[in-house]
């Protein structure tokens, strides 16, 4: 049927449905990693101590890590059972209105600890709706994909990252640079958040006029769909979910290191300007950009798991420098150091959706490329920011590198197990 095989025009509708809606909520994601080392500890938890309050924000950071693998659970569930845009369409409108609900909320000299309560309710959302997202987004490029391209078309929602990241970022730097600090604490950084209701609506707009990928068409044509997909998932494909968390492990680890650790600790801890570390964190996302589409044409040349597999050994490495080119408090050393640490990030960035989606069958493949890429979050990214800090301050910046290498090291050790079940070349 012509519905089954999208013509031209339709497969850049499909690959640009994926690419804003992955920009979109992580636009919404990173807005929030920002807020929670430049403001929401002076707003929602006031302490005598500006490390305990920057902890305690951190720690409704990580709170969205645990909300994922239940969105990855409720809508991979529909999306395997009911379909791929319908399911899309929900898990934008979970999180849109999370975030929006986050730029309208009194702090807690208004509201008293029903601010901070809140503030993790929303946060949850957003981490709901993002465990959702993710995987349909994936699955909406790469089973639409020809054989020879899969890799190339997974890296669309791949794009997202870098491209919601330099939004994010690039909005609270000019906010920065307009407003005084106290005006910028009092309203200013709730702009980016109530602001991204406009990306949600176009968002939706885009993916109510995508039609259902081929492959799922064809689990339904053939009667194949499962009645609890996640059941299925740990009990007939518990090898491919243990190793594909695994694999993705390092994935998380290294993003937020680079994002919310050094952050946080360049600001504070080397006293680097505000202004003048966010400009250097969009550079780096550059490098980021660059490096999805690069190793995503190796992965589909050589294969999915070589190419993960290089970017793994090249950040072992990178963990054990980590502290010479992050500890000088020079701006161009530390601008090299992050450009090169998100270069990394996107050899392994570019591919893993890939790689996640075509270790399971298309009948589950919704929940079970959803659930190992958050469940990696949890154990990659959650209290990544959280351990960072406390490693860097008890025992010095080399142990955050040494944390670093050993995760990658533990990654490799999946990828070497999981070359069975990839299609190795």
């Amino acid at each position: 049927m012509n519905e089954h095989s999208p013509a031209k025009n339709s497969v850049r509708r499909i690959l640009a449905a994926s690419l804003i809606g992955t920009t979109i909520e992580f636009f919404d994601f990173y807005i929030y990693a920002t807020a929670a080392v430049l403001v929401f500890p002076k707003l929602f938890f006031p302490a005598v101590d500006p490390t305990s309050s920057t902890l305690e924000s951190l720690a409704t950071f990580a709170l969205a890590f645990f909300a994922r693998p239940l969105g990855a659970a409720i809508f991979g569930h529909f999306g395997d059972r009911k379909g791929r845009k319908a399911t899309l369409v929900a898990a934008l409108m979970t999180m849109g209105p999370s975030t929006v609900a986050i730029g309208l909320l009194p702090g807690y000299q208004s509201i008293g600890i029903a601010a901070p309560l809140l503030l993790a309710l929303f946060r949850f959302g957003q981490g709901l709706g993002l465990g959702g997202e993710w995987g349909g987004a994936v699955l909406l490029a790469t089973e639409n994909a020809p054989e020879g391209k899969k890799a190339w078309y997974g890296m669309f929602p791949q794009l997202g990252a870098p491209i919601g990241f330099l939004l994010s970022t690039g909005i609270f730097f000019m906010l920065s640079k307009l407003m005084t600090d106290a005006d910028f604490l009092n309203y200013g950084w709730r702009i980016p958040f109530i602001a991204s209701a406009v990306l949600v609506w176009l968002g939706l707009f885009i993916r109510l006029r995508i039609t259902e990928t081929p492959e799922f068409m064809k689990v339904v044509d053939n009667n194949t769909r499962v009645k609890v997909p996640v059941a299925e998932v740990f009990t007939k494909n518990t090898k491919a979910i243990t190793l594909g968390t695994l694999i993705t492990i390092t994935t998380f680890l290294l993003f937020y290191l680079m994002t919310v650790f050094t952050l946080s600790w360049g600001t504070n801890a080397l006293h680097i300007p505000k202004a003048t570390f966010l400009v250097m964190q969009m550079v780096s996302m550059l490098f980021f950009g660059i490096g999805i589409p690069l190793s995503s044409v190796i992965a589909d040349k050589y294969g999915r798991n070589r190419m993960l597999m290089i970017a793994t050994v090249a950040i072992i490495l990178f963990g054990l420098v980590f502290a010479p080119l992050f500890s000088t408090g020079n701006v161009f050393v530390t601008a090299t150091f992050l450009s090169l640490g998100m270069f990394l990030m996107g050899l392994t960035y570019g591919p893993i959706g890939t790689a996640l989606a075509e270790i399971f069958p298309a009948s589950v493949r919704y929940t079970g490329a959803s659930l190992a890429f958050t469940l990696a979050g949890i154990l990659g990214a959650s209290l990544t920011p959280y351990l960072a800090t406390t490693l860097a301050t008890k025992y010095g910046l080399a142990y955050v590198g040494y944390y670093l290498s050993v995760a990658s090291f533990v990654t490799l050790l999946a990828l070497l197990a999981a070359r069975p079940l990839m299609k190795v070349k």
